[in-house]
């Protein structure tokens, strides 16, 4: 794998390795929802060589909690030995706006006072983290994307960019994601987010503001996130207990364990985002905007995901001309798109393969 202080035949910087690279956009970067940022700090990651023809370039688009570095969190799909990896392939990862992981978000200063944003820090949509990622293309000379891929919310940026640029991606590969977010799934994250203000800290001037009301939110989440079945397999207890239920231990181990790399402010920015996610919005429809997608498109969906089940997968499939639509089953739910991915890179290679 190249390291950041080596430079690919076409020029371009490489950031390959365990940290981002950043690129900083100088001027007002200004906001769907009608405020701006006075400026623009982008955290990604390559790994892998562009080649002189630029015809490899892979890139990945992270979810709600993750960073720059897929090879760490998407194990059995994209890493040195895998499908995806930086010796066929380069691979680009943006950190999204209003994320803790190198891009501008609430922890950040705000330079027209000196403070940070915390919880002053703008609405952001899943539009203006494309906006984003648009400029970093451009910064990458990069004309051309082989292969756009992405989960969740990582699967809602990758659909709006297919949209916006119809002959950017030569094929897209969704994995359980949406055209569209749905009330059930806005009504899931407002949950998780009335959680976080019932944290007087969250409002606090402290950096660390909002952490109990974060473990409260994932643990909420990990509920969508899983199925009962997996739940009932995992976190079963000793006959006749009363109390120190496995369950529970499982709960607040994953809402500390979040505590541990993420932020309030974060999660909360990057949560009511997701909510934004519409295909159709000013567009005419769904039906309409999914028709403008011209990259050959694997949908894929995890069975019992009620995060984003079924029903939404076909949406996408039917709507975007020839693209293909599989389903993988699992007991994990909609964590069966990170734990899964053996076998989602099965179906990836399958697609890739066909000419």
């Amino acid at each position: 794998m190249l390291t950041a202080n080596k430079t690919a035949a076409s020029g371009i910087r490489l950031s390959g390795g365990s940290r981002p690279t950043y690129y900083k956009y100088k001027n007002t970067f200004q906001l769907e929802g009608g405020e701006s940022l006075p400026e623009l700090r982008i955290g990604y990651q390559t790994f892998g060589e562009l080649n002189k023809d630029k015809s490899n370039v892979v890139w990945v688009f992270h979810a709600l909690t993750a960073n720059t570095n897929p090879l760490q969190w998407w194990p059995g799909l994209i890493g040195d030995n895998e499908l995806i990896n930086p010796k066929e392939h380069f691979i680009v990862c943006a950190n999204v706006i209003g994320s803790c992981y190198g891009t501008t978000g609430p922890k950040d200063f705000n330079p027209v006072d000196g403070e940070r944003f915390l919880t002053r820090f703008p609405k952001v949509t899943i539009r203006d983290m494309v906006k984003a990622h648009q400029l970093l293309l451009k910064h990458l000379q990069i004309d051309s994307i082989k292969l756009g891929i992405g989960g969740s919310m990582g699967g809602q940026q990758l659909l709006e960019w297919a949209v916006q640029s119809p002959n950017l991606f030569q094929k897209i590969v969704t994995v359980a994601t949406g055209a569209r977010s749905t009330p059930w799934g806005i009504g899931i994250r407002a949950a998780q987010r009335m959680a976080i203000e019932a944290d007087p800290s969250f409002y606090s001037s402290s950096p660390k503001g909002g952490w109990k009301g974060l473990e409260a939110a994932r643990a909420m989440a990990m509920i969508s996130y899983r199925t009962s079945e997996c739940f009932n397999e995992s976190q079963q207890d000793a006959p006749n207990q009363l109390d120190n239920y496995r369950a529970e231990s499982y709960q607040r181990y994953q809402g500390g364990k979040l505590n541990e790399r993420f932020d309030a402010r974060t999660y909360y920015t990057l949560s009511k985002a997701m909510d934004t996610h519409d295909l159709g919005r000013k567009r005419g429809s769904v039906a309409a905007a999914l028709a403008a997608i011209k990259s050959k498109t694997l949908v894929i969906g995890i069975e019992g995901d009620i995060l984003f089940p079924e029903t939404e997968q076909k949406i996408i499939a039917e709507g975007i001309k020839g693209a293909k639509l599989a389903f993988i089953p699992s007991k994990y739910g909609h964590d069966g798109f990170l734990v899964e991915a053996p076998a989602i890179s099965v179906l990836v290679k399958k697609f890739l393969n066909e000419q």
